[in-house]
Formats: C-alpha cells, structure tokens, sequence
C-alpha cells in the first residue's frame, strides 16, 4: 500500500523548477529550432553569459546539451557553430514521432469527446488566424499543443514527451516551410480531428501518418531552394 504522504506528489516534471541551465538552453533551443540562430551561426559562452548575467558554466552546460542533441558544434579554440540542418536526423525524428502518435491516434479515437473536439477545432481556428497573420512563432507553438493536446486527452502525456525530446530536427525544416505549407498543415489538422470525431482510429492514424511524412517533401523542396542550410 502506498504512503499516504505520497499519494498527493506532484507529477516529477513539476517539481524542479527550471534552473538557469534550463532556461538558456531552452530559450536557445527556440532559436536554433525557428532559424534566429540559422545554420553556421556562431556562438560564444561569454557573449551569451554576458547577455545573461550569468557565470560561463550554465552557459557551458546548456552548450553540452545542444551539443549532443547535434544542434550544435563545439569546437576547442574555436568559434561554437549552429550546424546544418541533417535530412537523416530529420528522418529519424520522423520515424520516432509517426511511430508513437500513429499508436497515440487509435486510442485517442477511442476516449476523446465533445470536449475534446471542439478544443481542438478551436486551436486549428487560431492557427488558420495566425497563418494569415504569419505569426510563425505563434503557428508552430499551437501546431505542437494540437498534438500534445491529443496525446494528454488520450492518458498519453509519456508520448508527447517521448516525441517533445525527439522531433527538432524535423522542427527545423517544418519552420522553413511555414511560408508555404501553413495551409496545407492546417488543413491535415482538420482530417485528424474528422476521424478522431468519427472514433475512426485507423482514419485517425492514417491522417496522422500523412501530415507527419510530409517532412520529406518539405527536405526535397528545402535542398532545392537553400541546399546552404543542409549538411
């Protein structure tokens, strides 16, 4: 039987709160992933330290981390770069994300109601509003939580989780297409939410797969137009 003083925790992921670390690798994370830091870009630890007002080694320590999610490259004794951009770490992601929402579909379909539909048509709604603002940003930030959104609705918050560590180097590409393909991911987002309203999983799964291996249309076009940005 569990401790009673136990049973009121809050889930892990609340109890720490962001250290600085956390917050610079994030805030960096943004602008790797929306090209404000484009490929090639570099950085220093002590401009960013600076801009802080931080010691170099949280500073070092958010570096690692990018570093090892192959965002970044740190070089001894030289300048710290942002790298290209990998179609083969994009497709990886891609593989790992269609491969858990896919599954993360069919149960969804079966448990999400009402609620849960008009939720998520009203996201899709603000998304079609900030397309038409190109508020890219604003666009890629509702594209990620009408995928949470789904993912928790489903009692699947792990895979969300699983796919948040995962999908950035696809995220690098999408936010390149945004200035084209917002339309189009709009309206994949309405085929999603038709079966999920359906409780067609397979539709829903489908309809996922479909939105999520679009990645590989937006590399062919990406290499096309700015072969620069790629490795």
């Amino acid at each position: 039987m569990p401790l009673p003083e136990l049973e009121t925790l809050p889930p892990m992921d609340d109890v720490r709160p962001p250290s600085v670390t956390d917050q610079i690798f994030d805030l960096l994370y943004a602008r790797v992933v929306n090209l404000t830091l484009r490929p090639g870009a570099k950085l220093s630890e002590a401009e960013v330290a600076a801009q802080f007002g931080v010691s170099r080694q949280p500073v070092r320590d958010a570096f690692y981390r990018l570093s090892q999610l192959g965002f970044i490259q740190i070089r001894p004794q030289r300048a710290t770069i942002v790298t290209p951009i990998s179609p083969d770490a994009a497709m990886r992601a891609y593989f790992i994300r269609s491969a858990l929402e896919e599954a993360t579909m069919r149960d969804a379909a079966q448990v999400l109601g009402p609620a849960d539909w008009n939720h998520l048509d009203a996201l899709i709604d603000r998304q079609e509003a900030a397309s038409r603002a190109d508020d890219r940003a604003l666009f890629h930030a509702l594209d990620d939580q009408f995928h949470h959104d789904i993912c928790q609705a489903a009692g699947k918050d792990f895979v969300w989780t699983l796919v948040r560590h995962n999908k950035g180097h696809m995220d690098r590409a999408r936010f390149l297409s945004l200035s084209y393909g917002a339309t189009t991911a709009c309206a994949e987002h309405r085929d999603i939410l038709q079966a999920l309203r359906a409780r067609d999983g397979e539709a829903a799964a489908m309809a996922a797969r479909q939105h999520l291996s679009r990645i590989e249309q937006i590399l062919d076009r990406l290499r096309s137009e700015q072969p620069g940005i790629f490795d």
